[in-house]
């Protein structure tokens, strides 16, 4: 059987029976899915025409440590041979939950060292959010339920982790956002400072919009602000260095409580185990997820600080929350495995000293192409910017639609990023050698090329 017919039959099968994420079913079903991927091998992904696809998005910001390793997947095997499953309820527990939750106490701010464990970013920010309120509960002040997130957040697609995030398109398939969270402005200097605006001044005004909302909700109902250290699904949004410091300077002085959602950040993708590091904020709950695993099978996490796990002992009182797979005994034998790789591999200290300041270098190249209005990396996060204007950050009409025409020329030629409005983004496996940059910097010209090729007579003269 030849490898288009092996395709087309897969395309047909999916096409019958599955609902893909967050997708135009209709079109969809019409067209089938485009691409089959079949195989993973380190930085690359081959699809089912053969084709062999370098992936600078990490699967979803996930595989950090690449694709095809031999040790997650015996680490795998050897403990589903062990013990496959077992749940964590009824006062019971197991060797790889008990020896990963310590080693997430090792790396994590030094605050920080319990682990309530689950599945998904999603369900990480549901219990944070059940958790925080319950928190407020336990401590005498019940009023204490709204939760203050930002605009274009992203913190999962449930009904409560969806409410908390501020993407308006999750909002409308929420039948009704859930009460209880308010969304202030994101730190995104290139889209809404003013002329002539600084990033130092804008993100202290950024920052203070927060305690506009907490004055306006009344501090006393404040329960906490959730914010990603870097919006990642938003747009790789890199906060001014004014920023985090002005959050936490509020946060302290109103006594609400800081969420880092690190689901995208956490384990190593700034050059820290935590991004929380990186910026130095001082978070009473990390989330995580993704990367913990590189992928290879969910496995989630809240990390808490100690005053609130003193609150939860301090009464005799269930905490009445919890998933079936929480602390799932392979998922933690393979974060176990996963993280000593890290370590061994030394891939944080690698993203500081090589591959971020080699991704900033790379997409420097570009921040003068007539398509580009700005360029951003921090660590192994990136953007690229593209506009109808760069005088003026004019955006092309039907915002998406140049980006999406960009995102397809990237994958023919051989190189995943991914379109975020019309915003190119881009979180590589912390693997990359120099090779993979030189092959992404030869498909970033070709793809911004093309994509100028298509669009020329709409730009500025």
């Amino acid at each position: 059987m030849s490898n288009r017919i092996q395709t087309q039959q897969i395309q047909q099968l999916d096409a019958q029976h599955h609902l893909h994420p967050f997708s135009d079913h209709q079109s969809l079903r019409g067209s089938g899915s485009v691409r089959v991927i079949v195989k993973g091998e380190g930085p690359y992904v081959i699809d089912s025409e053969g084709h062999r696809i370098l992936d600078g998005m990490a699967g979803l910001w996930t595989t950090n440590i690449g694709y095809g390793n031999k040790e997650l997947a015996q680490a795998a095997y050897d403990q589903m041979v062990e013990l496959p499953f077992y749940n964590t309820f009824f006062k019971t527990t197991h060797p790889p939950v008990v020896e990963l939750a310590r080693k997430l106490a090792e790396i994590a701010p030094a605050h920080l060292n319990q682990v309530f464990f689950g599945s998904s970013g999603s369900e990480s920010n549901d219990t944070a959010i059940r958790l925080i309120r319950h928190y407020w509960v336990l401590k005498g002040e019940p009023k204490r339920r709204i939760i203050i997130s930002r605009k274009n957040a992203y913190h999962g697609s449930t009904i409560a982790a969806g409410s908390m995030g501020g993407m308006s398109h999750v909002h409308a398939h929420s039948y009704p956002v859930y009460e209880g969270f308010r969304h202030v402005m994101d730190p995104y200097w290139y889209g809404d400072s003013f002329p002539g605006e600084t990033p130092e001044a804008f993100g202290l005004r950024a920052a203070r919009a927060i305690e506009e909302e907490i004055l306006r909700c009344g501090p006393e109902n404040v329960a906490a602000f959730a914010g990603e250290p870097v919006q990642g699904a938003g747009g790789v949004k890199i906060a001014p260095s004014t920023y985090w410091p002005e959050v936490q300077r509020i946060v302290d002085k109103y006594g609400i409580l800081l969420l880092a959602d690190e689901v995208i950040t956490g384990f190593g993708r700034l050059g820290t185990w935590f991004a929380s590091d990186f910026y130095g904020i001082r978070p009473n709950i990390i989330t995580f997820a993704k990367a913990a695993t590189s992928g290879y099978i969910p496995l989630s996490g809240v990390l808490v600080d100690d005053k609130i796990v003193e609150a939860l002992m301090a009464k005799d009182d269930d905490f009445n929350h919890g998933y079936t797979f929480s602390g799932h005994p392979v998922a933690c034998a393979v974060a176990l495995k996963n993280l000593e790789i890290m370590e061994r591999d030394r891939l944080v200290p690698k993203v500081k000293e090589f591959t971020g300041p080699a991704l900033a270098k790379l997409f420097d190249r570009f921040k003068d192409h007539p398509l580009v209005g700005e360029v951003r990396t921090v660590g192994m996060m990136g953007a690229i910017e593209l506009v109808a204007d760069k005088k003026t950050r004019r955006r092309f009409d039907n915002l998406g639609r140049v980006g999406l025409i960009c995102r397809d020329h990237f994958f023919r030629e051989g190189f995943i990023m991914r379109a975020v409005w019309d915003t190119m983004v881009c979180a590589p496996p912390l693997t990359w050698e120099e090779q993979q940059f030189e092959e992404a910097g030869r498909v970033i010209q070709k793809a911004l090329d093309q994509t100028l090729s298509a669009v020329q007579g709409e730009m500025a003269a």
